[in-house]
């Protein structure tokens, strides 16, 4: 401890005296009686640049190398691998251009540094230089955004007919989805009939609602393309799956919508990763209010014949919460796809028959006169 203290010491003391010197030099430019024009520290800074570039690139090099292991594994979808393809096509050509412009800029700054001996050339424009460097990038960028628009387009277009419909719904601070029954058809909702219950708000004058229901995870098979319909019920939320290269924003009042097909199921992401707990997880990329941080739903990806076998499992949201069957209209009630619990009838508290006390002197007229 002592000889750091000492080492500190005299480094302090060797600042001290730079920066009296420094003074004492920048009073005598003051006073006129400083002639040198160019001092020692424009060198030291010439030669201090190129360090600096080289020693900057290795960190970054040795960063990259590091911060590998926290990216995420190779995507779970289809459409991912081409987005993860144009992320690094995009990545590299930033490099390429970031590389060459910091090359010229280290370089020119030794090479053309202050010389008192040397007088600099008036160099106004170069028509030919700026034509090339605002047409080239011109070109990248609008490959590289032709690419990217394709993309988009073909996950936020109509879904195949096929794909499984799922109704994610962001709220604070939960995600709630909602399966299409048999019929393949989500029901319609009206946010005035929302409750503590009914947190979709599904409108039973549909009928399209009576067979939807509501699980406490996602479950899609593997292979088959997903349409996620995305709806906000309070403020902005965005469904993020990281791992399906997933983002789209929930917008209250204005649903939007995102297809993809997943290529590994859970079990193989297991072995992928090598996690025998990994999980896929939708989570919120909007910060919308203290609870943000809790709003993480679980979604597994079945073969698809253990996806059948889940399905089958799954009760529709009516059946679950029968009180809601006397909002069906009377002329609709003959469709809802499941029977209806008899209605109860009440009995007495007590049905025991008890035998009726007799008097005893009315007991012995009726066995006179028989």
């Amino acid at each position: 401890m002592n000889s750091f203290l000492i080492g500190l010491s005299v480094l302090l003391v060797l600042v001290i005296l730079f920066l009296i010197f420094r003074v004492q030099t920048l009073i005598s430019v003051m006073k006129g009686t400083y002639q040198k024009r160019v001092s020692f520290s424009n060198n030291v800074n010439a030669f201090l640049f190129p360090i600096t570039f080289v020693l900057g690139m290795a960190l970054l090099v040795w960063y990259s190398a590091e911060a590998k292991k926290f990216y995420l594994p190779e995507s779970a979808s289809l459409h991912g691998v081409k987005t993860d393809n144009l992320f690094w096509i995009t990545i590299y050509v930033i490099s390429f251009a970031f590389l060459v412009t910091h090359v010229l800029m280290f370089y020119f700054t030794v090479k053309y540094k202050y010389d008192e001996n040397r007088k600099a050339t008036f160099y106004p424009d170069n028509h030919k230089l700026e034509f090339a460097w605002t047409i080239v990038p011109a070109i990248v960028l609008t490959v590289l955004i032709f690419f990217g628009y394709t993309y988009w387009s073909q996950i936020t277009s109509p879904a195949p007919k096929d794909a499984v419909v799922i109704e994610v719904m962001g709220k604070q601070f939960a995600w709630q989805v909602r399966y299409p029954g048999k019929d393949g058809v989500i029901g319609k909702y009206n946010f005035k009939l929302i409750d503590a219950t009914n947190e979709f708000g599904m409108d039973f004058t549909d009928k399209n609602n009576f067979d939807d229901f509501v699980p406490r995870e996602i479950h899609i098979p593997k292979g088959s393309p997903v349409l996620l319909k995305i709806r906000a019920r309070d403020v902005l939320h965005s469904v993020f799956l990281p791992h399906f290269r997933v983002k789209m924003d929930a917008v209250p009042g204005m649903p939007t919508q995102f297809w993809f097909t997943p290529k590994y199921s859970t079990a193989d992401m297991k072995e992928i990763t090598g996690n025998p707990d990994f999980k896929y997880e939708l989570a919120c990329t909007e910060i919308c209010g203290r609870g943000h941080y809790a709003m993480r739903y679980i979604l597994v990806v079945d073969e698809p014949e253990d996806y059948q076998k889940w399905l089958a499992t799954q009760e529709p949201w009516l059946k679950v919460n029968p009180d809601y069957i006397s909002k069906v209209p009377e002329r609709l009630r003959s469709l809802i796809p499941f029977e209806l619990a008899p209605a109860k009838t009440e009995t007495p508290a007590d049905s025991t028959a008890k035998p009726v006390a007799v008097p005893t002197d009315s007991l012995s007229k009726v066995q006179a006169s028989l």
